[in-house]
């Protein structure tokens, strides 16, 4: 629901409440006049008491009233929406001539992810530790990747200079 409607709502239910206040105000008079009216008159303790619970629901109304017209008088929050524009990269073009077969063929995986432990690349390319220590070492000094030390093994990311 939106808060002018709310509040046009609050605003409505308010009115009603004042006019079912004076209904009982008007009816507790009159009960207080039939059981105090000769003996008492206007200085009987009902009446203070009447009049008190009278302002306190006045006043209770009177703060659903501000808030009703708070609530007509605010605007709603405009939806800002934001879009982001990746800026396309162009794939950066490397030089794999001169690359062995292997060479390549792990190329392609770090390619792929773009960064990978060499453990998981040991796996996936079926080679020993060595073989790929080698392999990581010329396309490291072809300046392809770059290793990182992570703990016991090393992170293998693909240098996009």
């Amino acid at each position: 629901m939106k808060n002018k409607t709310v509040g046009y709502l609050l605003l409505g239910i308010s009115l009603v409440i004042i006019f079912i206040i004076f209904l009982f105000n008007n009816a507790m008079k009159e009960i207080i006049l039939t059981q105090c009216g000769p003996v008492h008159g206007p200085t009987c303790a009902m009446n203070k008491n009447i009049e008190q619970q009278t302002y306190l629901s006045l006043g209770m109304v009177a703060i659903l009233i501000i808030t009703s017209v708070i609530l007509i008088a605010t605007k709603p929050k405009e939806k800002i929406i934001i879009k982001k524009i990746k800026e396309k990269k162009q794939k950066k073009n490397y030089d794999l001539s001169k690359l062995r077969k292997e060479d390549k063929q792990a190329f392609d995986i770090i390619q792929e992810s773009k960064t990978i432990f060499q453990a998981d690349l040991i796996e996936k390319l079926g080679f020993g530790k060595a073989k790929v220590s080698r392999i990581l070492d010329r396309l490291e000094n072809r300046n392809l990747i770059e290793r990182k030390r992570r703990g016991m093994t090393n992170v293998v990311v693909l240098k996009e200079d």
